[in-house]
């Protein structure tokens, strides 16, 4: 069996790899691309937390409901004297009906609190909604810019084949020298590893995309769009107020203001006692001296419960202090905003600065010395690895021009996307069962 040497059997398999990565990504390229809108819809109707954001909206509601609901009345037997004996003869038997009259507007102010947590979690299921989608945007450009890598990195890995062939046929016929040839397959060897690592960071992208989206399992596919079209020119003052005054963060903040307050409102009701009626009928079985029973009698009652002692002071107290936390975590949200958004404008400015260079200045010049020292080689007038270098040169460019153009779109999509991030993060729901507001009790409709 002949021996082949090692060096020669990695070129080939390199090669090799090379060769099925451009058939992967030819059919890849056959596919229907992906547009940007298509990922959108994906993630809206898959994502978990948008499904989880909506269940929090159908809980305030119902909790809203509940706490508008008035008391059910309580029907019940009553029996008294209930003994044996020639007088009494069994006591009396009866039924009552007592209901509780809920008083000082209570019902309604309960109402108020859980209506305003209600339009609380809309808010924050739309900053879900917008999380999701910048999210989703941000993943997109992501895998975009990495697709765009394997394009060029495919590119360079043909055009370095093509010039390690070429250099062999020269060196066959005198016209350059070994070292030449040797640079080319070297460089050759290099560019096939660069297509894998492109490719591995592709299938990474689209992982990340597909999770995103909601859909661990989409194919990898070739994605519609383009990273180099134009984005509207954004101003720091203009983009910070359409941040403070659009987010939804600071319109959830806002809202949990109102319910605080509508929530000390009902806790200061509370202190109001509500008033019980309680009526009734019963059959009196006792003999009278006529020898006959007493029959029907009838039971009316009223009570309130005067409030010496309990007040609802404490309850009254957590709610002033929740209202003031309110305040003060609307304040926090606000400059909370303001931090991140310096942070973020500044990679905006930076990331479009570094764009504007690239292609008005840096990838020119780099196209113009590559072809400089093409025509010079071929002229015979300069080396090979000269050209190599201009070749490589070229490309490392254009692969930080994509980056820089992915940091671009990246940057706008937060801006534009007032800030918002982590589409798999959990929704905060403004309210739970139980830790409703203090003096609030969602009671089930069959207890007084």
């Amino acid at each position: 069996m002949k021996h082949v040497p090692t060096s020669r059997w990695r070129s080939g398999a390199l090669g090799l790899a090379a060769l099925l990565l451009l058939t992967v990504d030819g059919s890849l390229k056959a596919q229907q691309a992906l547009t940007l809108d298509d990922l959108e819809r994906m993630a809206l109707a898959h994502n978990p937390t948008v499904a989880e954001a909506q269940a929090d909206i159908r809980a305030s509601e119902g909790r809203a409901t509940q706490a508008k609901l008035y008391p059910n009345p309580v029907v019940g037997y009553e029996g008294r004297e209930i003994t044996g004996g020639p007088v009494y003869r069994g006591g009396e038997h009866g039924f009552f009906v007592q209901e509780p009259i809920v008083t000082g507007g209570k019902l309604r102010l309960s109402q108020k609190v859980f209506a305003a947590e209600a339009d609380q979690a809309r808010s924050v299921a739309a900053a879900q909604r917008d999380r999701v989608l910048n999210a989703v945007r941000l993943a997109y450009y992501e895998a975009l810019g990495a697709q765009q890598q394997v394009e060029l990195r495919s590119d360079l890995a043909d055009l370095a084949h093509r010039a390690a062939l070429t250099s062999a046929r020269l060196a066959n016929v005198g016209q350059t020298d070994q070292p030449d040839v040797l640079e080319a397959k070297v460089e050759a060897g290099r560019a096939d590893l660069e297509l894998l690592a492109a490719r591995s960071d592709r299938e990474r992208a689209w992982q990340e995309l597909a999770a995103t989206v909601g859909d661990p399992a989409l194919p990898m596919g070739a994605l519609a769009g383009k990273l180099d079209d134009p984005l509207p020119q954004l101003d720091r003052d203009q983009a910070l107020f359409a941040l403070l005054n659009g987010s939804p963060e600071v319109r959830a903040a806002n809202q949990g203001v109102t319910r605080a307050e509508a929530a000390l409102k009902r806790a200061r009701a509370e202190k109001l006692p509500d008033i019980e009626l309680r009526g009734g009928l019963a059959y009196n079985r006792e003999l009278l001296d006529n020898n006959h029973a007493v029959g029907w009698e009838g039971e009316a009652a009223v009570g309130v419960q005067i409030p010496i002692f309990n007040r609802n002071q404490g309850n009254v107290q957590a709610a002033e202090a929740e209202l003031a936390h309110a305040r003060q975590e609307l304040e926090r949200v606000k400059l909370a905003l303001r931090a991140s958004f310096a942070a973020v404008f500044r990679d905006y400015a930076e990331a479009a600065e570094t764009v504007r260079h690239y292609h008005d200045q840096i990838l020119p010049d780099a196209q113009q010395a590559h072809d400089l020292y093409l025509r010079k080689y071929q002229e015979m007038a300069a080396a090979y690895p000269q050209v190599l270098i201009a070749q490589r040169t070229l490309f490392q460019l254009r692969e930080e021009y994509t980056r820089a153009l992915v940091s671009e779109q990246q940057a706008a999509v937060v801006l534009q996307g007032y800030l918002l991030a982590g589409g798999l993060a959990a929704p905060i729901a403004p309210g739970e069962p139980a830790s409703v507001s203090p003096g609030i009790e969602v009671r089930p409709a069959g207890l007084p």
